[in-house]
């Protein structure tokens, strides 16, 4: 993929992930299946309260993002790098599905939350490789000051005058997802995870052919 292609694909990412957090948020009365600063940081506040019981799904939360990490990232280490994007996204697309029926099976214990943490988990691995790109809710801190860093740099003529416009779009496009999100679980509850899983399905699929064309194209090549 070119440099377009790649931050169109960060920034649909990013929104799926705002739109997911904005799901759990609200299911889950204030934790998160994507950002994880502020599951540590119930984490702590609950701890302090003394208060086992409430730390148990934050905790569970944090797990299960790590171990979507170290899976995801383990799949991109695996597979041959151009197949990177479209078999975590694949991958991905598993857990969500998994964790939406497992949900409907037995809604009381939490567990689409679990599978779609350990699914942003994942995602994270293919942001990773959108190179210099702040992507993922994980890093919309880290765009919003180097929005305003850049915002500055334009307007003391220190900088590119547009080179806010990236972090800018970053912040935009979670925001979208979250406000998309939280419209959709008010609607269908958890069938709203629906929509992310023919996201990413949808994207794994089309990084495929373009892996594959690309494939083709330097088959034609001849040898010099």
């Amino acid at each position: 993929m070119n440099r377009t292609y790649q931050l169109g694909l960060g920034l649909l990412l990013t929104g799926l992930a705002g739109y997911v957090d904005a799901l759990g948020f609200v299911r889950l009365g204030g934790l998160y299946t994507s950002f994880m600063s502020g599951n540590t940081t119930q984490l702590a506040v609950f701890g302090a309260e003394a208060d086992p019981h409430r730390m148990v799904l934050p905790a569970i939360l944090i797990f299960a993002f790590l171990a979507g990490s170290v899976l995801g990232s383990g799949l991109a280490i695996l597979v041959p790098s151009r197949w990177t994007t479209p078999v975590v996204l694949a991958y991905e697309t598993l857990l969500i599905l998994g964790g939406l029926g497992l949900g409907l099976e037995s809604p009381e214990l939490g567990l689409a939350a679990v599978f779609v943490a350990v699914a942003m988990g994942s995602q994270n691995a293919v942001l990773a490789q959108v190179k210099g790109f702040r992507a993922g809710t994980t890093f919309v801190t880290g765009a919003l000051f180097s929005l305003g860093q850049k915002i500055a740099q334009a307007l003391t003529r220190t900088g590119d005058p547009l080179g806010w416009v990236g972090d800018g779009l970053v912040w935009l496009s979670l925001l979208l997802g979250a406000f998309l999100g939280a419209q959709a679980y008010a609607l269908f509850a958890l069938y709203a995870l629906i929509a992310p899983a023919a996201l990413s399905g949808g994207l794994a699929l089309v990084t495929a052919i373009l892996v594959l064309r690309a494939s083709a194209a330097a088959a034609k090549v001849p040898a010099p």
